[in-house]
């Protein structure tokens, strides 16, 4: 049952081309957003479309597929783990962002 610790699963479409950056170790980070889409009619009857963004962060052999394959519009499926980092900010306000940490990346819909 651990397999089920801390697992997320998204189908979206990228907001944006995905950011890629080169790390100093050689390795690769791939960063870029996912808006998935809930559709459904609240109780007046009229249809209301809720969208939800969500950073994605993907290193190493998940970035370089990212990098070759995926760019804004597409629609894929992650699959990974929240993970919540803490900083300072230049003011000295503590800030926070969660993170979706993509270990696998399913590129769905057709051929471009």
């Amino acid at each position: 049952m651990s397999t089920m610790n801390n697992k997320v699963q998204l189908i979206g479409n990228l907001g944006q081309d995905p950011e890629i950056i080169n790390l100093q170790d050689g390795k690769k980070l791939a960063k870029f957003s996912l808006a998935t889409t809930d559709r459904y009619k609240n109780k007046q009857g009229e249809q209301v479309t809720d969208t939800q963004w969500h950073r994605v962060v993907a290193f190493n052999g998940t970035a370089n597929i990212i990098a070759s394959y995926v760019k804004k519009g597409n629609k894929v499926g992650v699959e990974g783990k929240l993970v919540t980092r803490a900083w300072e900010d230049k003011d000295g306000n503590k800030r926070y962002t969660t993170e979706v940490v993509c270990n696998e990346v399913l590129m769905l819909g057709g051929k471009d």
